[in-house]
């Protein structure tokens, strides 16, 4: 996926909103300013939210790293979105989105939820 593709998808998601933040970043938010993903994090590729399980896994794969300043929060970054699979991509940041929303309070997270089950 390009970064023209990478945006259509996240504002698909459910309350996804852009915003141009700290120079270029393209941030990627839902209520009060939850962070889902940036866009040109520190200049360049793709940062976003990944389980706590999954966190060590992808940062030992090729192109992707612990997000500066954000890796505490198992945030990770992309070199390029092109690292991944388009399938995978997609699959990752719906996953930050849920992660994100599931954080919020319950009154938030109506409409937002895509999986019934998890509400």
């Amino acid at each position: 996926m390009n970064n023209e593709q990478v945006t259509a998808f996240l504002l698909q998601l459910p309350g996804v909103r852009e915003d141009l933040k700290w120079g270029d970043n393209r941030v990627f938010s839902i209520k009060e300013n939850k962070m889902v993903a940036v866009l040109n994090f520190m200049g360049e590729g793709l940062a976003f939210k990944v389980d706590k399980d999954l966190f060590l896994g992808y940062v030992d794969r090729p192109g992707v790293r612990p997000a500066p300043y954000l890796a505490r929060a198992q945030w990770i970054r992309l070199d390029r979105p092109e690292v991944l699979s388009s399938a995978e991509l997609q699959d990752l940041l719906t996953r930050s989105h849920q992660l994100v929303v599931r954080k919020l309070p319950k009154i938030h997270q109506i409409g937002l939820l895509l999986d019934p089950e998890q509400r």
